[in-house]
């Protein structure tokens, strides 16, 4: 079973070297090849591409899926394993996605821990509280590339960040693909602990919650509406415990240096939630 690995990026070079570096010193591993979806870098991602030997294609828009459809459409192998550009992976990662696919004769989506670490040098095994019941989530999963096209890729409409890989899930769930967990199939996620710029997670939160609102107008189910929080118990709640007039008491407690480090981040999660849930409930009244 020939495999290709799918990495999309934009301007995390330095990240990106280390773990294209890691696939190359893959061990027992069958034919593979690396695909990188530069998502308009403008670092030396091009370079860094290039000296591993992978394939390289260029997505200007800010769209991951769209990228990673790119992605599979110039990858050459039977069996798609998608990863993140932030992860390092041990030598016999690419071996065991292949060994979990070969051991089935259903279709499958494969995933394996991630194992979130504060730097590429702290590389811990696996243990329980690294498992996850996720169906298909980008960071570390596998699919074959038949049953990835059978199901249309990736929808682009999903353009702002969030959901376009759980929404792909779900059609995958339709059409008899199951879920496996493959233990050895482990990665390293890097995830340093200063955590990023509150703007930014802000933008974020804003951006999911309007793809959370396209999903469930997509798709309509109870699984839907309990993953994204489209709910009427949820909503309820966020308005009770996090409410829109609270914002900007949140937003200054999380930004305070005077405030004990985990009060500021608890006050932060509620920021956060009281954003996104917010603006769901918004784009979930349009109806349109």
């Amino acid at each position: 079973m020939n495999v290709s690995v799918v990495i999309a990026t934009k301007d995390r070079a330095e990240l990106l070297d280390a773990a294209l570096a890691s696939l190359r010193a893959q061990s027992d591993a069958p034919p593979f090849d690396i695909v990188v979806v530069d998502n308009g870098s403008r670092d030396r991602t091009p370079a860094i591409a290039r000296e591993h030997g992978a394939a390289y294609v260029f997505v200007a828009e800010p769209n991951r899926g769209r990228a990673r459809n790119a992605g599979v459409a110039l990858a050459t192998g039977e069996l798609i394993v998608f990863v993140d550009d932030d992860v390092i992976v041990p030598p016999q990662f690419v071996a065991a996605h292949a060994r979990a696919h070969a051991a089935e004769e259903v279709p499958l989506a494969v995933s394996g821990p991630i194992v979130n670490v504060p730097a590429s040098a702290d590389r811990p095994a696996p243990t329980a509280a690294n498992a996850s019941r996720a169906f298909f989530v980008t960071c570390n999963v596998s699919v074959s590339r038949a049953i990835f096209t059978a199901a249309g890729g990736f929808d682009e409409t999903f353009d702002r960040y969030g959901w376009e890989d759980t929404e792909l899930g779900v059609r995958l769930r339709a059409r008899g693909v199951r879920r496996r967990f493959a233990w050895d199939a482990y990665l390293w996620h890097i995830k340093p602990p200063t955590p990023e710029a509150l703007e930014d997670a802000l933008g974020k939160a804003i951006e999911k919650a309007r793809m959370a609102a396209q999903f469930v107008r997509k798709i309509p189910t109870t699984r839907v509406k309990l993953a994204t929080g489209a709910y009427g118990f949820n909503l309820a709640r966020a308005r009770l415990l996090a409410p829109p007039l609270l914002q900007p008491l949140y937003a200054g407690l999380a930004t305070s240096t005077r405030l004990p480090s985990v009060l500021s981040s608890i006050a932060r999660g509620l920021l956060l939630d009281s954003v996104y849930t917010e603006e769901l409930e918004r784009q979930l009244n349009r109806g349109d």
